[in-house]
């Protein structure tokens, strides 16, 4: 049998960053949208918005800066905050691996 370890941080105000929000960060620095990050993940639209917006809210910066559609379309990335904030998490996942 295989273990797999996740890790999940609860803040004092009661939000939570997990696996899953994560790979929601990863999948929209690499789609450069929210829509396209929803659809690579599986994800409704609506839900992966509510996700982006509970973690700009979580931490005390912005993780992800958005633009609506139109004339030149909407896209999505990842603000400074939102790049270490993932680092951050991974690196831990790492070492928590490694112990």
């Amino acid at each position: 049998m295989e273990l797999k370890l996740s890790i999940r941080l609860d803040t004092p105000t009661g939000g939570r960053f997990g696996p899953g929000k994560a790979a929601l960060l990863e999948a929209i620095n690499m789609s450069g949208s929210i829509a396209g990050a929803a659809r690579a993940l599986g994800m409704s639209y609506p839900r992966a918005l509510k996700l982006v917006e509970s973690m700009n809210v979580l931490f005390r910066a912005p993780l992800v800066a958005s633009s609506h559609g139109g004339k030149d379309g909407g896209g999505a990335v990842l603000t400074e905050q939102g790049l270490k904030v993932l680092a951050s998490y991974h690196a831990l996942c790492q070492q928590a691996e490694e112990a």
